[in-house]
């Protein structure tokens, strides 16, 4: 005798993708950036999907001074909000990138925060430009 005579059926929404139907990217970043800002009316939020290419695209921009909350200690904040947006975009079967710009200074505001970094980083100097001379070889100790 068998006291469970149930038949396992699955649930009709689970493991369903719907080709159309993507995640709402701008209330789900709207949702994880705004306790990070002091002033979460300063947070624009601009989302570009692709179905064709089923990629989407998102844009923020915030205040400045709250860059540091935003990104966090060794940018875990802002990992962790691309890990969610990205596990969204995964259950649609798209993917999805995750701009930031900034305005640090006059004149920067179209500038996303990875290029204001690159603008930012000195060149890298050759030995023969920073003064040390002819260029030698150099000598590492030898290990025993």
């Amino acid at each position: 005798m068998f006291l469970n005579r149930s038949v396992p059926q699955s649930h009709p929404n689970v493991g369903t993708k719907s080709p159309t139907a993507s995640p709402d990217y701008v209330g789900l970043v709207r949702f994880l950036m705004q306790p990070f800002l002091e002033s979460p009316e300063t947070l624009s939020v601009d989302c570009e999907i692709s179905h064709t290419l089923k990629r989407a695209w998102v844009r923020i921009a915030f205040d400045s001074t709250d860059k540091g909350k935003v990104f966090g200690r060794g940018g875990r904040n802002i990992q962790a909000i691309r890990t969610v947006i990205t596990a969204a975009a995964e259950l649609t079967g798209q993917s999805v990138y995750l701009d930031i710009f900034g305005n640090t200074t006059p004149g920067r505001e179209g500038m996303s925060f990875d290029e204001d970094q690159e603008e930012r980083s000195p060149p890298l100097k050759t030995r023969e430009e920073r003064g040390n001379g002819p260029s030698r070889p150099v000598v590492k100790p030898r290990s025993r």
